[in-house]
């Protein structure tokens, strides 16, 4: 494909493109100006170690059916050469409810029957922690979760898991990377669709997931309080109700608006917990009926957001790092030995390692990513896994999946809200508490758009001559974590910042943490080190 013009690609891509909307745009391209046509097919998406993720569109870097099947059978042809037993254990294939989520989905799997691998596909449009929990209950070779998370309605992804449970991380990325390069995706080699390699899973696997929930409860004894909850247009709706059911809990009240997937996302403009304002008609239906906390799940289910009451009857969202507390707290109460094991990333909070410390238990922190915090649990099957998290409201509250979970991480928390009001207290006066025995942790973050090779020498920079003061606080000590792209600088005081370049978009990301004092400024200051 190399050795062809962009034009020429473009025709030859024309003339292979499955999708009619995707090949009327490829039309519109070959018939318009030379420029956006090669700046089109400049290159190909980056398959890493969150695989892949970009818009539905034309050409090699947007998604599309095209870029689906080159992908799978790079993967197929990885799992050939690196997995006896692939043949055998064959690949699972989930998928969400965005545009083209299912036909991405069953591509995938006539790729990988045509190449001799038995697929197994998810009976339906379902969370990403269901996929990720039955890839190792099933005993594949490889998952493959169909969907771009939270990211906006245009886009669409592809995930990607090896056998032993987490998402991949080096060196399989650039492996599948490779032999992802030697395919064209013209020419993907593709099996019938009634294939007897490519079998369609039945309602047994969701229900088999369904029943292992219910053992995240600590307390089940204690009965549930009310509990709002939004699917946010996602596929978590169904499957968070039957598991509350499961746990003994009544289903939460859900927002009517955002309750049936939708991939238009019609009720907020970014689906994503974390932005302002997507949890307000949340919130508002909370506030109505008296919850004791609102639940947010993001389109594919695996992320957590929430927020509380306050006293004076306002509600309060919670930022990951807080929702990572009260798990961290609440688990660490209700379980016991010094063999416990206790994980977050670089970037989230110091206050788990506190926690870890007055426990007496293993502290662990991992680069940015939840595959890291499935990778730690793996290499350390000597200690107890209680709980993970990362601050990008990513938990993991039980063995598995080895991947974060917003459907059992929402069962706890209604949990520990139903025990909290059991003791006449709240999940705010939980958090106070930890504060009064930990310190007042407050968290800022700080986003800069930036070029990424600008951004990249930028903070080469700082690590190669650091400066001795940030802000006016006293530089105590720098380190680099050059795997994660990440400085760090403990300041005078307590304070920690830290920066690193985006490895999704042109930015630069700057993460706060102070106890007692808002480290806001010393970001601020640090930003300007790094743009000026």
């Amino acid at each position: 494909m190399s050795a062809l013009s962009p034009f020429d690609t473009a025709i030859k891509w024309l003339a292979a493109e499955p999708d009619e909307d995707v090949r009327a745009e490829l039309q519109r391209l070959v018939d318009g100006p030379r420029a956006e046509l090669e700046q089109r097919f400049a290159g190909r998406l980056h398959f890493g170690t969150a695989g892949l993720r970009a818009a539905i569109g034309a050409g090699p870097l947007r998604m599309n059916r095209l870029v689906v099947r080159q992908a799978a059978a790079g993967l197929a042809a990885y799992l050939l050469a690196t997995d006896k037993r692939a043949v055998e254990r064959g690949v699972v294939i989930g998928f969400d409810a965005r545009h083209k989520s299912d036909v991405f989905a069953l591509d995938t799997a006539r790729v990988m029957a045509a190449a001799g691998i038995p697929s197994k596909l998810l009976p339906g449009p379902l969370p990403t922690p269901v996929l990720a929990w039955s890839l190792t209950e099933l005993d594949g070779a490889a998952g493959v979760m169909v969907t771009a998370s939270h990211n906006p309605p245009a886009d669409n992804g592809y995930k990607v898991y090896l056998g032993d449970g987490p998402q991949i991380v080096p060196p399989h990325d650039t492996g599948i990377s490779a032999e992802i390069d030697r395919v064209d995706p013209t020419t993907v080699e593709l099996s019938a669709e009634d294939d007897p390699l490519i079998t369609r899973l039945g309602h047994d696997v969701v229900d088999a997931y369904i029943a292992a929930v219910p053992a995240v409860r600590k307390r089940p004894e204690v009965p549930g309080v009310v509990v709002a909850y939004t699917p946010m247009h996602g596929v978590g709706g169904e499957t968070v109700g039957r598991a509350f059911e499961a746990a003994g809990f009544a289903r939460p009240l859900v927002v009517a608006e955002q309750y049936d997937p939708d991939p238009d996302f019609p009720t907020v403009a970014f689906p994503n917990p974390e932005e302002p304002g997507a949890m307000d008609l949340l919130m508002a239906l909370a506030a109505a009926n008296d919850a004791k906390v609102a639940i947010a799940n993001d389109p594919d289910a695996d992320r957590l957001g929430a927020a509380i009451p306050q006293p004076d009857g306002s509600w309060r969202r919670l930022g990951g790092d807080e929702i990572g507390w009260l798990f961290a707290d609440y688990l660490l109460e209700h379980t016991d030995g010094d063999d416990r094991l206790v994980i977050t990333t670089l970037v989230s909070s110091a206050l788990l390692g506190k926690m870890a410390a007055a426990a007496g238990v293993h502290f662990a922190e991992t680069f940015t990513g939840f595959k890291w915090i499935g990778r730690t649990i793996l290499d350390h099957p000597e200690w107890n896994f209680v709980v993970g998290y990362e601050q990008a409201l990513g938990y993991l509250v039980a063995p598995r999946p080895l991947d974060k979970d917003g459907v059992s991480a929402a069962v706890l928390l209604a949990e520990i809200a139903a025990v909290a009001a059991s003791e006449g207290s709240t999940l705010q006066a939980r958090l106070d508490a930890i504060e009064e025995r930990f310190g007042r942790h407050v968290i800022r973050d700080l986003s800069v758009r930036m070029d990424p090779a600008a951004a990249a020498a930028a903070v080469k920079a700082l690590q190669v001559s650091p400066p001795s003061e940030i802000g006016g606080a006293k530089v105590e000590d720098v380190a680099s974590f050059p795997d994660a792209d990440l400085l760090r600088f403990d300041l005078a005081g307590g304070i920690r910042v830290q920066v690193r370049p985006s490895g999704t978009e042109p930015k630069v990301k700057f993460y706060g943490e102070a106890v007692g004092a808002d480290p806001g400024p010393y970001l601020e200051a640090l930003a300007g080190l790094l743009t000026h």
